[in-house]
C-alpha cells in the first residue's frame, strides 16, 4: 500500500475507528508502543544515561556481587550503534544522539589508553564511528557544539599512536577544526 493510497483509507475512517486502530497497534507491535512511550513521555536525559552506562560496560565491565571473577571487556561498537540508530527512528535531539556518537569513541580511547589492542578491527571500527559522528554532526549543524571533543579525540589518537591515526586527522581535517 502507498503513502496515498493509506491517507485515503484513513481519511475514510471516523474518528473512533482511528482511535482503535493506533490503540491495537500499540498493543500489537513493540516498536509503535516504544514510539509512543517515547512520543508522551521523553525521559531524554534518563535515555542517555542509561545509553552511556551500557556502552561503558563493554569497555569496563563490572564485577557481580559475590562473583569470583570480572567479566572480560567485549569493546563491541554494535552495542552503541543499535543506540545510535533507535535514538534516531524515535526522533531524539540531534544534541543527544551526537553526544553518543562521540562518547563511544571516548570510552574506547579510554579503554584503549590503559589496555593494549592488537586487532585491527578496533581501530577500524572507531573510525568508521568518528566519520558516522562527524557526517551527522555537520549534516544537524551542531558542529560548533563538538568542536573540542572531535578536537580531542583526534589528539587522543594521535598521542595513543593508534595505526589509523592520520585518517582520524584526515577526517578532522575536512572539517577544518
Amino acid at each position: 500500500m502507498s503513502k496515498r493510497d493509506l491517507k485515503k483509507y484513513l481519511a475514510e475512517l471516523s474518528k473512533e475507528q482511528l482511535e482503535e486502530q493506533i490503540i491495537e497497534l500499540y498493543e500489537k507491535f513493540s516498536p509503535v508502543k516504544v514510539y509512543y512511550d517515547f512520543a508522551f513521555n521523553p525521559k531524554e536525559d534518563k535515555l542517555l544515561q542509561e545509553c552511556k552506562v551500557k556502552i561503558s560496560h563493554e569497555y569496563f565491565p563490572i564485577k557481580k556481587p559475590g562473583a569470583k571473577w570480572r567479566p572480560k571487556a567485549k569493546l563491541r561498537r554494535s552495542v552503541a550503534q543499535k543506540y545510535i540508530k533507535h535514538f534516531i527512528s524515535l526522533g531524539v535531539d540531534p544534541f543527544v544522539i551526537a553526544d553518543i556518537m562521540l562518547y563511544n569513541i571516548e570510552i574506547a580511547q579510554t579503554y584503549s589508553s590503559q589496555n593494549l589492542i592488537k586487532q585491527e578491527l578496533f581501530y577500524k571500527s572507531m573510525l568508521n564511528s568518528f566519520e558516522q559522528a562527524i557526517n551527522f554532526i555537520v549534516s544537524n549543524g551542531i558542529l560548533s557544539d563538538f568542536k573540542s571533543r572531535i578536537t580531542f579525540i583526534k589528539d587522543e589518537t594521535l598521542q595513543q599512536k593508534w595505526k589509523n591515526r592520520y585518517d582520524f586527522e584526515a577526517i578532522s581535517d575536512k572539517i577544518d577544526l
